[in-house]
């Protein structure tokens, strides 16, 4: 499956917004303002959710048309499998944390990097699922919506870098190292992407259960982490409204670009 510049540019979309984020530190003297982190929040989970549903589930279940009344079986066990695999992921991460918390020097920081960046492998799958699906011409995915999706987890990605490199720096680490830290979390992105393209050809058949994985992965992202973290505090009202513009902008561009 050949691979042009605009698929290049679509799966380095993620990393270039964790690289952003992370790049804050070189100009901040301290974290993110609450509103700035709950209206990126709020815009990036809206985001996600309207490309979830547009980006994801609907061409899945569109490719599943020939089971009838039964098509949204696939998007029914990939959905699930993806909450599924989060869900494990969620219980391995803060294991992970607690080793790291009694570890010191260069083994903390080494397993705090590896758990932000197993969470960050199923975000670089989805959009290669979703880039590689419309290369093989599966259902209505365009390019505009699988760069829509990609925009939408570089958004989200932006704070995750900077709440990983602002706190190293806070900690004693120079900025350059913290910058470093914070950017290498998000390199597996587009490295599982191309992953996920390359082998497409083998992984075809699944193609609905395997963009409704995404869903599932990326809607659980939502529920357990974004949602949250945007309704805690001051600046609800910001985070709502933000989600609102997200999801509206993205369901807009998605049906727009297709």
């Amino acid at each position: 499956m050949q691979i042009d510049d605009n698929v290049l540019l679509g799966l380095t979309v993620p990393f270039i917004g964790t690289t952003l984020g992370a790049a804050v530190v070189f100009f901040m003297k301290k974290q993110l303002g609450d509103a700035v982190t709950k209206a990126l929040t709020g815009f990036a989970a809206g985001v996600m959710v309207a490309a979830s549903v547009w980006s994801l589930i609907l061409p899945a279940i569109e490719q599943s048309e020939p089971l009838g009344c039964w098509s949204f079986i696939p998007a029914l066990v990939g959905f699930w499998l993806g909450v599924l695999f989060l869900l494990l992921l969620d219980r391995l991460i803060p294991r992970l944390y607690q080793r790291a918390a009694s570890s010191d020097g260069c083994a903390r920081t080494m397993m705090t990097v590896l758990a932000v960046t197993l969470h960050n492998i199923p975000e670089g799958m989805a959009v290669g699922i979703v880039y590689a699906g419309w290369l093989s011409g599966v259902g209505d995915i365009t390019a505009g919506g699988a760069l829509a999706l990609a925009t939408g987890i570089a958004i989200q990605n932006f704070p995750e870098g900077a709440i990983i490199s602002m706190p190293l720096y806070a900690q004693g680490k120079s900025r350059s190292r913290s910058f470093l830290i914070g950017t290498l979390s998000g390199a597996v992105e587009p490295l599982f992407g191309l992953l996920t393209i390359a082998y497409a050809w083998l992984i075809m058949p699944l193609m609905p259960y395997l963009l409704t994985f995404a869903a599932g992965a990326m809607m659980y992202v939502v529920a357990a982490e974004l949602i949250p973290e945007m309704s805690e505090g001051g600046h609800c009202d910001l985070g709502t409204v933000m989600f609102t513009f997200g999801f509206t902008l993205m369901m807009s561009l998605d049906v727009s670009l297709g």
